[in-house]
């Protein structure tokens, strides 16, 4: 969506009807995340995608025929490729597309899964649009928000905006299901996570009268590289064209320049602990601490005021004996606690057999990556013998 925000805007001011459709969810593989959206205005005219290019042509085809436009001369496939049995002009529908081979082929629906979509028109009462210019502002200053749309169920359409601190605006419909929903909107802001989630009328736990889509949209996650060396500058490169924000940290001024490290958003010269001890309470679960320095007087403090925070994953780069000499050091500064100890990835990465600063950058990646999605990988710290076979 906010690929979409500045097109919406400009259509609007001009006076057209706009119709936005948001993947919601789901099903086997698909093209585009739940939160992919696409814009479309009374004129046929389309910003962003939904699918990459699977879908479009039948999703604009179903945004025309909600805002009752009919364009024959776009030569699109006619409406109703969806599973939705009431599509009434002006009213917010939700749409699944999910073919057989043969129909796949003919929109392009190639991956095989299926693309739940929730359309709705902007202008709405209570809907997205009412709400837009918030969410917007948000966006604009880099500020968490939640958006939680009603896609199925009483009070369709209708949306709840909800800030980091539980500031809300809009309701759904009902009060109990407002405070349900904030509720959880705000613990999805909390990790960065989009989906749906499902009520009873008045915001009931495991009822599913009312389903509602929660999409989050936080800050990308960072990521603190601590030691100016020749790995740091792969990794900084590969996190950033993953989505982090990089941070390099180093206390030696010589080493730690913006000209060594030019895909860091930003260098900075001091000792780890004491970055940490300043930027420590607003990591969280998506972020990550990478320490690469080697060198106990700068990993030891960076590891500690890492482990008093709530990052999400901390990785330390060494051979095996290197840790264990690491462990004793961090014993002896009183870090025993076996809770604590486990958040530490050390050696570092994967088990790929990465060796070059390129590869061991890919190898840390994959390994953040395959513990937020929950996946099993084979752990450098989970296994025996050299690192480099």
């Amino acid at each position: 969506m906010r690929d979409v925000l500045g097109t919406v805007a400009r259509w609007r001011a001009a006076g057209r009807r706009v119709a936005l459709g948001r993947v919601v969810d789901l099903e086997g593989s698909g093209p585009r995340d739940a939160g992919a959206a696409m814009a479309v205005n009374d004129e046929g005219e389309v910003a962003g995608s939904v699918s990459g290019g699977c879908v479009e042509g039948a999703v604009v085809a179903e945004a025309l025929d909600l805002l009752g436009v009919d364009r024959p001369d776009l030569g699109l496939l006619p409406p109703g490729q969806g599973t939705a049995e009431d599509h009434p002009v002006g009213r917010p529908r939700l749409v699944t597309f999910g073919y057989s081979d043969d129909d796949a082929f003919a929109v392009g629906l190639t991956c095989g899964g299926t693309v739940h979509l929730f359309l709705e028109p902007l202008d709405h009462p209570g809907g997205l649009g009412s709400r837009l210019d918030r969410v917007g502002d948000d966006l604009a200053a880099r500020r968490p928000v939640a958006v939680a749309t009603v896609v199925d169920g009483p009070g369709l359409g209708c949306t709840l905006v909800v800030g980091p601190d539980g500031e809300v605006s809009g309701t759904l419909g009902d009060e109990g299901r407002d405070h349900a929903v904030a509720r959880d909107a705000l613990g999805e802001l909390g990790v960065a996570r989009s989906g749906l989630r499902h009520y009873g009328a008045r915001g009931e736990a495991d009822e599913a009268e009312v389903t509602v889509f929660v999409e989050s949209f936080a800050p990308p996650p960072e990521m603190l590289v601590f030691g100016a060396v020749d790995f740091t500058a792969a990794l900084a490169r590969v996190a950033r064209t993953l989505g982090y924000r990089v941070t390099v940290c180093d206390a030696r001024e010589v080493f730690a320049t913006a000209e060594r490290f030019p895909e860091a958003h930003e260098v900075v010269v001091d000792w780890p602990h004491r970055l940490l001890d300043a930027v420590g309470d607003r990591l969280g679960p998506a972020d990550a601490v990478c320490v690469l320095t080697h060198d106990a007087k700068f990993d030891v403090p960076a590891i500690r005021a890492a482990l008093a925070t709530g990052v999400g994953y901390i990785g330390v780069m060494g051979s095996r004996r290197t840790h264990d000499r690491r462990l004793a050091r961090l014993a002896e500064e009183g870090v025993t606690d076996p809770d604590d100890l486990a958040r530490l990835h050390s050696p570092i990465g994967l088990d790929i057999g990465a060796r070059t600063p390129e590869e061991t950058a890919v190898a840390i990646v994959a390994e953040i990556i395959a513990l937020r999605s929950g996946r099993p990988a084979p752990h450098l710290r989970d296994t025996r013998g050299p690192i480099h076979g």
